[in-house]
């Protein structure tokens, strides 16, 4: 089942980096005074720290806008696109997308900016600071074909940050049925919170019993911890490590991006 994240990444155990939307309009941190223009200045900021330190993918998402929502208003996704759409030209490597925490809103957004993949909270059953969470994968997937993205890949994160599952089976039971039943082309393994990192136990747990997927660290990969992660899983997606003193908050640090990406290099054979 490598296909689709094999053809995306031409990197084995790829490092794919946040790029973290100021908040967007209508949210309650979104800063009028800067506009448009200023989450523009900052994304595009951001890019090209990651770039040029030589991640293998960046994610856009919009972690800014707390307190999340289950359904986004429409002006947030147009905002995304807005912005993607003005830093086009300047992607060089594959990116993907994520609107907190909307699935239907992230595929959306997926088809309308071109991105390769998309990540999202898409199975299970939490109960979360936001209220009951109760995806639809199925509703998310026919959504992206009627779209014409067949090619989408979809990364299930299946342990939801900021939530506990109502579900009462194992980690690892969780994702070989997402496997089996709503055909993920990846899994993600998460901490309790952004920031914070997935047990490395139970990353191997996940990739034992899926060992045909790839299974991807999905929060808390660190300078120091990241040769561990990539023993064991198939890439890391990260955000808060390659900030500025560390902070999810702020601009991306581009030496400790480039710290970051030697260590990864070198975790994985060069």
């Amino acid at each position: 089942m490598l296909g689709k994240f094999a053809k995306i990444f031409k990197t084995p155990k790829p490092v794919i980096a946040m790029v973290h939307f100021g908040a967007l309009p209508g949210a309650p941190l979104y800063d009028a005074e800067a506009g448009l223009e200023g989450l523009l200045q900052g994304v595009r900021k951001d890019l090209k720290s990651l770039q040029d330190a030589g991640v293998d993918a960046v994610m856009f998402g919009n972690e800014n806008d707390r307190p999340y929502e289950f359904k986004v208003d429409a002006a947030s996704t147009a905002t995304m696109a807005f912005i993607i759409g003005q830093v086009r030209n300047e992607i060089r490597i594959p990116f993907g997308v994520n609107v907190l925490w909307d699935p239907m809103a992230t595929v959306a957004l997926a088809a309308a900016t071109g991105a390769s993949f998309a990540r999202e909270i898409f199975t299970g059953a939490h109960a979360s600071d936001m209220g009951l969470w109760l995806p639809d994968a199925g509703a998310a997937m026919r959504y992206r074909d009627r779209l014409g993205r067949k090619d989408l890949a979809l990364m299930y994160n299946i342990s939801a940050e900021f939530a506990h599952s109502l579900d009462q089976r194992s980690l690892p039971d969780r994702a070989r049925s997402a496997v089996f039943s709503s055909i993920p082309d990846a899994i993600l393994v998460s901490g309790v919170i952004t920031g914070e990192a997935a047990a490395l136990s139970d990353l191997e747990a996940v990739k034992r019993v899926v060992p045909d997927v790839p299974v991807l660290a999905n929060t808390g990969v660190k300078h120091a911890t990241v040769a561990d992660v990539l023993s064991i899983s198939d890439g890391c997606v990260v955000g808060s490590s390659l900030k500025v003193d560390g902070n999810t908050w702020n601009a991306v640090d581009p030496e400790r991006a480039k710290d970051f990406m030697d260590k990864a290099r070198k975790a994985r054979g060069g």
